[in-house]
């Protein structure tokens, strides 16, 4: 499995609560394709937001993303480093 980040910039400020419910509605998108969000980041503008998924490939997590009407500017493959592991 793959570790994917997904960049999302927002028009208009939204609320972590807003995050949440489209998060639930989008749920089935990410289990069939055995994506997994493992946490999110939203600025404190309400802006910006970074998600991190694991999953099969970047492009099963672009797919449920856009299944799911999430929108995003850009998703990639990572390396996680954590300092002194």
């Amino acid at each position: 499995m793959e570790h994917v980040i997904v960049e999302r910039v927002f028009l208009e400020p939204v609320e972590f609560a807003d995050i949440e419910r489209a998060a639930s509605l989008g749920q089935s998108c990410l289990e069939a394709r055995r994506v997994t969000l493992l946490r999110s980041s939203l600025s404190r503008d309400g802006l910006r937001m970074i998600c991190e998924y694991e999953a099969p490939d970047a492009e099963s997590v672009r797919v449920a993303n856009q299944l799911a009407g999430s929108p995003f500017e850009r998703i990639w493959t990572a390396r996680v480093f954590i300092p002194g592991v």
